[in-house]
């Protein structure tokens, strides 16, 4: 799919489509659970491909999974039937440890499943374009290092700090050019720890490597989603810098604020609070949130309607199609 065209077309068309970072949904759909769908590439697109087949949304997305890199890597990981995997425990303490680790291999863990995943889900969704998932280099790093003692070693022991970003950039600029080779539309870069930062120090620490990446592996036919779900509103950008021609904001900013710096060429997405609102509001609590989000973004040709971040498994259905109906009846308007 020609993604400079369906970005093009996005922004100049006078209905405003929904991309709402969300898999889970999806895996309630075909019965199976998440520790199933994080291991076994064949489950996980079959839950892409069900929720895709049962709501409108823009384009597919893969499960925001911020652990399979790190586990790539040698990282302890620790899953449950129902729950996102989670880092469990630090694996590098100092500049020797960063020296010695070695940058693995695309066979490394759950990294040739989640490639089967996305393989897999694009050959059987061919209507709209399909999204990959990755993290970002910085907040790889921190899972990697601990993210408090990553955060005070780019002041206290920068060349540690830039050395392992530089590995994570390696490995994840490999990871997203296999990414690419699957057959999928983009991928959407999840950068949340970044957030923790000033614009200046997101640019130094975050962003100039995620630029690096974003040249490496955007074209007219793969676009990159810039994630940062940190983002107050101080460093939007350095997002910005990054090149991304689509920037995907949390429910900590204010989506309008946002907008008003984004240039108008590229994507802003968000941001409704995929826990607060969409896990635990009523149906009609959805429907006036979203509509709500809707009004204060008209202006903006460039909105996409999203949820802040991945929703969180449990995610009540009706809540999911009052959010698309919401959409729906906004554009019959």
């Amino acid at each position: 799919m020609n993604m400079t065209q369906w970005h093009k077309e996005v922004i100049e068309s006078k209905k405003l489509i929904a991309i709402p970072i969300m898999t889970h949904p999806g895996i309630e759909l075909i019965g199976e659970t998440v520790d199933a769908a994080v291991k076994d590439g064949v489950i996980h697109a079959q839950a892409i491909k069900a929720l895709s087949d049962k709501y409108p949304s823009a384009a597919a997305t893969v499960i925001m999974d911020l652990t399979v890199e790190a586990e790539a890597f040698g990282a302890p990981i620790t899953f449950a039937p129902d729950e996102v995997p989670a880092v469990n425990g630090r694996l590098l303490n100092d500049l020797m440890a960063v020296e010695a680790l070695k940058v693995p291999g695309l066979t490394a863990a759950r990294v040739p499943e989640y490639l089967k995943a996305n393989k897999l889900a694009k050959e059987s969704i061919s209507d709209k374009p399909v999204l990959a998932g990755c993290i970002g280099p910085y907040s790889l790093a921190g899972r990697l290092y601990d993210i408090t003692e990553f955060m005070m070693s780019i002041y206290t022991e920068p060349d540690t700090a830039m050395l392992l970003l530089e590995k994570c950039t390696e490995f994840i600029t490999k990871y997203i050019k296999a990414i690419k080779e699957t057959g999928v539309d983009g991928i959407v870069i999840a950068e949340p720890a970044a957030g923790l930062l000033s614009d200046e120090d997101a640019t130094m620490f975050s962003s100039v490597y995620v630029k690096q990446i974003v040249e490496a592996v955007q074209d007219d036919y793969f676009l990159v989603v810039l994630h940062n779900c940190g983002n107050t509103g101080q460093c939007t950008q350095s997002m910005i810098m990054t090149g991304a021609k689509g920037l995907h904001f949390g429910n900590k900013i204010n989506m309008l604020d946002a907008l008003k710096e984004v240039p108008a060429n590229v994507l802003a997405m968000g941001n409704l609070d995929p826990v607060s609102v969409l896990k635990l509001e009523t149906s009609a609590g959805v429907a006036q949130a979203t509509r709500e989000l809707l009004e204060a973004t008209k202006a903006y040709n460039n909105f996409i309607l999203s949820s802040g971040c991945d929703a969180p498994p449990g995610v009540p259905f009706e809540n999911i199609e009052a959010f698309y109906n919401t959409l729906a009846e906004y554009n019959k308007a």
